[in-house]
């Protein structure tokens, strides 16, 4: 079929949440969760974020892959009365493609299976366009004339959640239509319409304040099942380990400040039969020391190149990239932490890293937030 891209708009001016699209939510600025889901599938050949905002696009500009591009939309497409679909027709009119994948900043709890899936099913039925559902178990009742009436369900006979179908409702995460249609009707769906199925609590969607708890603690729930699986666990030393402080003796000898609580974390993950190590570009005796105190099962110093050796480490040890966590926070961890299957920052991590980890410290760089990730991961475990 060929010729599948991703549009996702992001309009810098939400009055109910301001700068929404970039606020952190679950450990990452909102519109990355979709666009990492899209730039993932297999079948999307590009991704397109559309926005009228500078905030949003050095953002999204954070994101390296060559999958990835960001355009300008007009301000007639990002005004508050807007329809979706005259950024769509717009993009349309500039973008040469075959089918389109509409995907929404707001919907971050759609994933790269929810897109594959759809797409999939889009190809198969041959269909001019797909929208995504959920269904509900509800009973809806509808007033007339001053007069209820169910709509859905017979009162008198009551059915039980397990007997009951329920009915579907647009989540909003999910839209797939033909160039062609949609030149055709000036509709994200026309023609021969098909619809996926998607697991019932992508029916929240990011609009209001009170709707972030609940995302954020369905996405967290998501990313517990990856750390079930971790084998190894990896920290950089300076930055990390330390404040990233230079102290010296009156002798000029180097010294480093190492946090007790993070040498604690280190004794438990062994205890969950988790491998340990520290990898380094420097090499000190003062680190030599601290890993032998602390029972390191790998030790790496002097790396001038972390993800070389990381990925030695993963052949020796038989360990997927799915099964390291790794915790980093100046520009020489940034390809490990988006290599790893489990990647963290201190708090005072570079911004670069702070938008590409999976989890990011309340703690800085020598205060414990090691620890704190440690203790991320074996609640997970447990």
């Amino acid at each position: 079929m060929g010729g599948i891209v991703a549009l996702i708009p992001a309009r810098a001016g939400s009055k109910s949440i301001p700068n929404k699209n970039t606020m952190m939510i679950a450990g990452k600025p909102l519109i990355h969760w979709v666009i990492e889901s899209a730039l993932k599938s297999t079948i999307i050949e590009r991704v397109y974020v559309a926005t009228d905002g500078k905030k949003i696009r050095n953002s999204v500009l954070k994101i390296s892959n060559p999958k990835l591009k960001v355009i300008d939309r007009s301000p007639e497409t990002a005004t508050d009365t807007a329809s979706t679909e005259l950024i769509m027709i717009e993009f349309a009119n500039k973008v040469d493609f075959k089918h389109l994948i509409l995907l929404q900043p707001t919907s971050p709890l759609t994933s790269t299976s929810d897109i594959d899936n759809a797409l999939n099913h889009y190809i198969e039925t041959k269909s001019d366009s797909l929208l995504s559902l959920v269904r509900q178990k509800r009973f809806i009742w509808n007033v007339q004339n001053n007069h209820i009436k169910p709509m859905n369900y017979d009162h008198f006979n009551r059915p039980t959640r397990q007997n009951f179908s329920g009915f579907y409702v647009e989540n909003g995460a999910i839209y797939i239509s033909s160039r062609d249609a949609l030149l055709l009707s000036g509709n994200r769906i026309s023609g021969k319409l098909e619809y996926i199925e998607m697991d019932e609590k992508t029916y929240f969607e990011l609009d209001e304040i009170d709707d972030i708890p609940i995302i954020e603690s369905f996405l967290r729930r998501r990313e517990i099942n990856p750390i079930k699986n971790i084998k190894i666990f990896i920290s950089d030393v300076d930055g990390v380990l330390t404040d990233s402080g230079m102290y010296y003796s009156e002798k000029g000898d180097e010294l480093k400040k190492f946090n007790t609580r993070d040498g604690v974390a280190f004794k438990m993950l062994k205890k969950k039969g988790i491998l340990t190590s520290i990898m380094t570009s420097e090499k000190t005796r003062l680190v030599k020391n601290r890993a032998k105190k602390l029972h390191i099962d790998i030790l790496c110093q002097g790396v001038k190149d972390k993800l070389a050796r990381l990925k030695d480490i993963s052949i020796k040890y038989n360990i997927k990239p799915s099964e390291i966590a790794f915790i980093g926070d100046d520009i020489n961890d940034t390809e490990v932490l988006e290599f790893v299957g489990l990647s963290a920052c201190p708090a005072d991590a570079i911004e670069q890293n702070l938008n590409i980890a999976n989890f990011i410290c309340s703690k800085k760089g020598g205060e414990g937030c090691v620890r704190e990730f440690a203790d991320y991961i074996i609640r997970a475990k447990n």
